[in-house]
């Protein structure tokens, strides 16, 4: 088993199947703590952005357990690469009650479904598959550990001075649908982990970092193409994807009775500004801006995570030097946007 340093880190990544090899590569953390957990992993709406690689990367770290990945497939290629990579895969609508409760009763569950974009005009759905469907997963694994992901967006703002919002913080009513219908899936996993005697944990991520999507990808190709970037929302908090998919499947041993909110994301609150700067000295080119920083953002700090799982392996600084070579050399984008930028909570 090849096991991840960072003495391996590449120069650039050529291709697709260069990256997410890469992301799935295994630190010897994550292979000691796959080791300890006891039982099968399920991941549930693994077809998403984060799924896939957050599979292959549990397939490698624990090669004696299950690992089985549960989505619609509506794109039947991610099953069939899923498939290539030794992951089972189950095909579900997890807003079925008769589909769910088909679905086998593994000990470690990891729940990555929901809806975000396209909230606007179609809420109800939204409210469905962020409460509903947790609603209904968690009705019929009673007795499963639960890893969902939330959203750091149920936060209020704060003021970038302070370090950020920690995870015992209350989440804060937001304008838009989106925000709110996350802090339902929270409470509604909270509810039956309170009911079944479960435990649990749900996951408020900022922002995961893919050279195909993400906010450094979206300030790279800015930058490029001489765009304007907005710097009102002037601070985000990153984490590498890779390091993302490691802190998710090492939670699992960490759930908590009832289940409890955890960030996942980089300790840094970086600024916009810095980021463009970086990146438009390795592309050389001269960022444009406009506008001015707000004084408050939604930023977190994740010191608890820290505690737990130390400092992620792929520092900020490597990650611009990434999504720079990716981005110059015309590299594959999902053009898929995170809004980083939206503030009046409208997806």
């Amino acid at each position: 088993m090849t096991v991840l340093t960072q003495s391996m880190f590449p120069e650039k990544f050529a291709d697709e199947t260069e990256l997410e090899d890469f992301m799935a590569l295994p630190s010897q953390a994550l292979i000691d703590d796959m080791a300890r957990l006891d039982g099968d992993i399920m991941i549930l709406g693994v077809g998403g952005k984060m799924g896939p690689t957050l599979a292959r990367l549990a397939r490698r770290a624990a090669p004696d357990k299950r690992i089985i990945g549960v989505a619609r497939f509506t794109n039947e290629d991610v099953r069939k690469r899923l498939e290539s990579w030794r992951v089972e895969t189950l095909k579900c609508d997890l807003l079925n009650r008769n589909e769910v409760a088909k679905l086998p009763k593994i000990p470690n569950v990891i729940f990555m479904a929901g809806k975000k974009f396209g909230t606007d005009g179609n809420e109800h759905f939204t409210w469905a598959m962020n409460t509903y469907a947790p609603a209904l997963v968690a009705e019929h694994l009673t007795d499963s550990r639960i890893v969902g992901f939330s959203t750091i967006l149920v936060y209020p703002y704060t003021r970038v001075s302070h370090q950020g919002s920690i995870d015992a913080d209350l989440p804060h009513a937001r304008p838009g649908e989106y925000a709110n219908s996350c802090v339902g899936r929270e409470r509604i996993f909270e509810h039956f982990s309170h009911l079944n005697g479960s435990a649990g944990r749900m996951l408020r991520l900022a922002y995961s970092i893919d050279m195909r999507y993400g906010v450094l990808h979206e300030i790279a190709t800015q930058v490029r193409n001489g765009e304007t970037i907005d710097l009102t929302a002037g601070h985000v908090n990153v984490i590498w994807q890779g390091d993302a998919n490691t802190q998710t499947l090492r939670t699992l041993l960490h759930c908590t009775r009832p289940s409890s909110p955890l960030i996942v994301s980089g300790p840094e609150t970086t600024s916009i500004r810095a980021l463009a700067l970086a990146i438009g000295a390795e592309l050389g080119k001269a960022p444009r801006f406009a506008g001015e920083e707000a004084d408050s953002c939604v930023v977190v700090n994740p010191r608890e995570t820290a505690r737990l799982f130390g400092y992620p392996m792929v520092p900020v600084s490597q990650m611009v030097k990434w999504i720079s070579r990716w981005v110059d050399n015309d590299g594959l984008s999902w053009n898929m946007p995170c809004h980083y930028e939206v503030r009046d909570g409208m997806f």
